[in-house]
């Protein structure tokens, strides 16, 4: 019930930041428009979101005979976690990272990239996995994957709204709409307030993931030294993804000083690592 809630309250808050760049954008005709999107919208992030995200990231699903031992741990976790096996992709980078997405742990799939089952150790491998199963365990996978999915469409419109300054410049006067003003709120402040809950929702969704898939394999610190290297990795590193799918990534993707961070959709990795600590010292 909490998940279908927060999916719920992502729905709607979403939803309104579309109404609101619509009238931005158009007026009192444009937040119609708009409202009628961000319906199908929703419609489509529910049923389709998981192909989007795993479209949007590059993966391709393999089968057990191209990866047999990735099969085969994740049918082992998956068991271990009271779970359906999930699809298993594979993401050509070298930059080690995963996530998990699907609506529900029926129509779930785990996506990794190569770099990762080239650079961790085996159990720090079953500590990612875990800990996306953790997701799955959870049912939040259908969270960040709407987000992802609307925030790319909330984008899409940010740069509409560029491209009619460019070659618009603005409205009349007489329009109900924003105008120029308009145009330029929702060139950045859209982006950001679809971000920002994202954010809200996607840092407690990763500890929780953690504790869960600390659970399922065992090892806590396995996950804790995996997660370590992987934001070492990321930061020399950082992936070409989508900005709209990071934060369905089990550390961010992206690079980003200090500022940034304070807007990443991922807790800081040294409070992730503590807790975990702490779990192991129980």
């Amino acid at each position: 019930m909490t998940s279908m809630i927060k999916t719920g309250m992502l729905m709607a808050a979403l939803t309104a930041v579309f109404m609101v760049a619509g009238q931005l954008l158009g007026g009192s005709n444009g937040m119609v428009f708009a409202l009628i999107l961000a319906l199908g919208m929703n419609f489509f992030a529910y049923w389709y979101s998981d192909t989007m995200a795993l479209k949007m990231s590059g993966a391709r699903e393999v089968s057990p005979a191209e990866a047999g031992d990735l099969h085969a741990m994740v049918a082992m976790l998956a068991s271990r976690a009271g779970l359906p096996k999930p699809r298993v992709y594979i993401i050509h980078q070298d930059t080690p990272n995963a996530f998990a997405t699907g609506r529900n742990p029926e129509h779930a799939a785990v996506a990794v990239t190569t770099g990762l089952m080239h650079i961790l150790k085996h159990d720090e491998l079953e500590g990612v996995l875990a800990h996306e199963l953790g997701h799955i365990k959870n049912r939040d996978i259908l969270i960040s994957s709407i987000a992802a999915t609307m925030a790319g469409a909330i984008s899409y419109m940010a740069s509409m709204a560029q491209w009619a300054m460019i070659f618009g410049g603005g409205r009349s006067d007489d329009d109900d709409g924003g105008g120029l003003l308009g145009s330029l709120l929702m060139m950045f402040l859209a982006p950001l307030a679809a971000s920002l809950i994202q954010m809200a929702i996607s840092r407690s969704r990763e500890f929780q993931a953690d504790a869960t898939g600390a659970a399922i394999c065992g090892h806590p610190m396995s996950l804790a030294t995996a997660l370590q290297q992987l934001e070492n990795y990321n930061r020399r590193r950082p992936m070409e993804v989508n900005p709209a799918t990071a934060q369905m990534y089990i550390v961010n993707p992206l690079a980003g000083g200090n500022f940034a961070n304070l807007f990443s959709t991922h807790p800081p990795i040294a409070e992730r690592i503590q807790r975990l600590s702490a779990i192991k010292t129980l």
